[in-house]
């Protein structure tokens, strides 16, 4: 253990599972047994104990899940500290092992037995009798929460498994930089992450069998951030399906073969759920093995509840925590609380990153719904024209989606540096249905970013000034001077 950041490693797993520790004496009874102790895991628990149940929570790996191990925390992590000038790998590898020492406490397992949650680490599965059990220990409970997230999918490529290819769970644990990264699949993480290894001095080779980048997002989002990371030197293959891969590293396609060290998969998730025993306390999943539920989280087993990246729905750590706070009050009392009309955004870290929420233009028209578009660049901010670190060639560009005739918000599409910030107040009016107009309403700082949507209002209320209005418009401010 010689590499940089070590020491943060070790402070790590001390927090999140502690070597010496010793499960504790189950109660006769839980109200509520939560497995996986990823985000929605955690806030299920601690959020149920807080309002005096009886809680157990049970964690085969590390507290804090993917998020803070393997996922968001690492990942930006790595993002924010290759963009600087000095960066390399051996001192952005050494950051993401400080931030994760950092937050760990938070997820910690004396934070949640302070908080009066029995923490049990151990894997757990339902035995014969519907408990839940985990080392020997027999766990019963009113109510079960799945939430035991998922893991990168392998896909079935000739010569994958064997090439040892590295995954979100592996790549933060690498000590030695590659002097040649093929990643499969330009998702968000295969670009994010592209970005970064381009950044440190590896050779990046990025293959998606869809014709472009982010193939969910807009094709003019995709676009601008194909251009930013093939000027960061990732070498892109899209439209290149991945037929098979020799050795260690050499990727075949149909149209030729690239040779690097090692290969990268980030091809879509697969759950953590086929050691649980679902179906033997009657709990189905789909065809890919996620858990079902209805709009409050209960699956076929009303007794037993699921949320997180284990369910069939989207994969958010936003969405996880809004679910888990769902969960909390349908499991403990009443089952009124639905997830299945949240508005949930999506950001990609990149440079610049790309955040939507809702649905963009190709999305809209696949479904033939009548919409107007409202764009506009935000280099024409005086706040980015005076702030020297937005760059004036970098996109900068916001779009907006209303029904065609009103001003009912159907989705939005940010490219920026700071899209993700810049899109929440988009996510506020939709969670609350409020329309564009009432943007016109609102004061914004200036000079600030967020004056964006106060031009987007603008651009919608002028496009309600027909001539029919110009006219009586007119017609007044005449009558008016007689």
């Amino acid at each position: 253990m010689n590499y940089l950041g070590a020491n943060f490693d070790q402070v790590s797993r001390g927090l999140l599972c502690p070597e010496d520790y010793q499960n504790p004496e189950p109660k006769e009874k839980y109200h509520l047994v939560v497995i996986g102790a990823g985000p929605a895991g955690l806030i299920s628990a601690i959020g149920a104990a807080g309002l005096g149940a009886k809680v157990a929570l049970v964690e085969k790996h590390l507290m804090g899940g993917d998020c803070l191990n393997v996922g968001c925390m690492p990942s930006k992590a790595l993002l924010s500290h290759s963009v600087q000038i000095h960066s390399n790998f051996d001192a952005a590898f050494a950051w993401l092992r400080e931030v994760r020492a950092k937050i760990a406490p938070h997820d910690s397992v004396a934070r949640y037995l302070d908080a009066g949650v029995d923490v049990f680490l151990g894997e757990a599965t339902f035995g014969e009798s519907g408990d839940v059990m985990v080392g020997g220990a027999r766990l019963a409970a009113r109510r079960v929460a799945l939430c035991t997230g998922a893991r990168a999918d392998i896909p079935n490529i000739p010569g994958l498994s064997a090439c040892d290819p590295l995954t979100n769970e592996t790549v933060f644990d690498l000590t030695r930089r590659p002097r040649s990264l093929a990643i499969l699949g330009a998702g968000p993480i295969g670009c994010e992450l592209a970005q970064v290894f381009a950044r440190l001095g590896t050779g990046v080779h990025l293959f998606e069998m869809a014709e472009r980048v982010l193939p969910n997002e807009s094709p003019g989002a995709s676009k601008a951030l194909a251009q930013a990371l093939e000027a960061a030197g990732v070498r892109l293959y899209l439209g290149h399906p991945v037929q098979e891969i020799q050795g260690s590293g050499t990727i075949v396609t149909a149209r030729g073969q690239v040779v690097c060290e090692r290969v990268l998969v980030a091809l879509g998730r697969k759950p953590n759920t086929e050691t649980l025993n679902l179906a033997s306390v009657g709990v189905n999943t789909n065809d890919r093995g996620f858990v079902v539920t209805d709009d409050r989280l209960r699956t076929s087993n009303k007794s037993i509840f699921a949320a997180g990246d284990c369910t069939h729905l989207s994969h958010f750590t936003h969405q996880a925590d809004a679910q888990a706070r769902a969960l909390i009050q349908n499991a403990l009392f009443f089952s009124t609380a639905k997830v299945d009309d949240l508005v949930v955004p999506h950001c990609t870290y990149t440079t610049p990153e790309v955040a939507s929420v809702g649905m963009n233009a190709e999305q809209l028209e696949a479904q033939n719904i009548q919409f107007e578009t409202y764009e506009f660049d935000l280099n024409e901010l005086d706040r980015s024209v005076a702030n020297p670190q937005i760059k004036s060639d970098m996109p900068n560009h916001a779009a907006i989606f209303v029904s065609k005739g009103t001003d009912k918000i159907l989705g939005a599409t940010i490219v920026a540096s700071d899209a993700g910030e810049l899109l929440s107040p988009i996510v506020l009016m939709m969670s609350n249905k409020l329309g564009l107009a009432a943007a016109r309403k609102t004061l914004f700082s200036y000079p600030t970013r967020s004056e964006y949507l106060k031009r987007l209002a603008d651009a919608y209320n002028r496009s309600r000034f027909t001539q029919r209005v110009a006219d009586l418009f007119a017609w007044w401010l005449k009558m008016t001077l007689r």
